[in-house]
């Protein structure tokens, strides 16, 4: 059983995901408040676009995803959850993976938890963005798990350990791979300086930002506004100015304490336009 959290409060973290199911060890609860979080913090990464280090200690992800209602990326939203299953006596660890979605495999810099309930063990991710599975995962290979209309399973990859695909039409597509070796804190912390700070890192080249609905998703990137609600699908291009952080605020609940100059201005291009379908 993992040690609680000495200064996290669950309180806080329930309040803040509007979360009032009794808690119980099991994976359904595990289930409700993964869900949970991934309706109610959206993935985003406008703190890089704002020249701001992304500190990953638990007292700035509790002030900057809890107090501060805003969102982060997956080492922050899933360092987050890990503290909540902690903190409530669940046994986790962090994992890292590379991410695939492109073809080319990156860096071991993608954040996931490893959750062991009953002898069985889970991947349990909140940080993938419009890809995100939401539910646990057991790791059990070519066992596919279906949810909100999305399916997604676990194959062996001989190369990258571990690989999570999810089903488009009839064809698997890989999202990412990770494996089980042990990750420090300055394996999370390597991984996350290259995500916010190298020029050619995705979240430095790119405003991005995605909230799943009941029903559907919601996705930014850069200025183009993708909404799926119901199978109904709307593109729109967000003008930059006051309107692009009024859009922040009534799709994501993202409020930046910050005027639209203090972003970084745009690069758009070609190959960022055609990455827009890949959050």
């Amino acid at each position: 059983m993992a040690m609680p959290e000495q200064h996290f409060q669950i309180k806080q973290y329930f309040e803040r995901l509007s979360f009032r199911e009794p808690i119980s060890m099991d994976i359904a609860f595990v289930r409700k408040l993964q869900r949970a979080q991934l309706l109610t913090i959206p993935f985003e990464n406008f703190d890089i676009w704002l020249g701001r280090e992304i500190k990953l200690d638990e007292a700035s992800l509790v002030a900057k995803l809890l107090h501060q209602r805003r969102g982060g990326y997956c080492s922050e939203l899933n360092g987050l959850f890990l503290m909540a299953l902690h903190a409530l006596g669940f046994e986790a660890r962090s994992l890292l993976g590379r991410v695939h979605l492109n073809g080319i495999a990156t860096g071991r810099g993608h954040r996931v938890s490893l959750l062991t309930l009953d002898g069985q063990d889970w991947l349990v991710d909140t940080g993938f963005g419009a890809e995100n599975p939401a539910i646990p995962i057991p790791i059990i290979f070519n066992s596919p798990e279906s949810v909100d209309g999305k399916t997604y399973q676990l194959t062996e990859d001989p190369l990258f350990g571990i690989m999570v695909q999810k089903l488009h039409g009839q064809k698997w597509k890989n999202l990412y791979s990770f494996d089980l070796g042990y990750v420090c804190p300055k394996d999370i912390e390597y991984g996350n300086y290259y995500t916010s700070t190298n020029p050619n890192a995705l979240f430095v080249k790119n405003r991005v930002a995605a909230l799943p609905l009941e029903n559907g998703m919601c996705s930014l990137f850069n200025r183009t506004l993708k909404i799926i609600d119901q199978r109904q699908e709307t593109i729109q291009l967000i003008e930059e100015g006051p309107e692009y952080l009024a859009v922040l605020e009534k799709v994501f609940g993202i409020v930046l304490d910050a005027q639209y100059d203090d972003l970084k201005p745009l690069k758009l291009n070609n190959e960022a336009q055609v990455n827009f379908q890949k959050i």
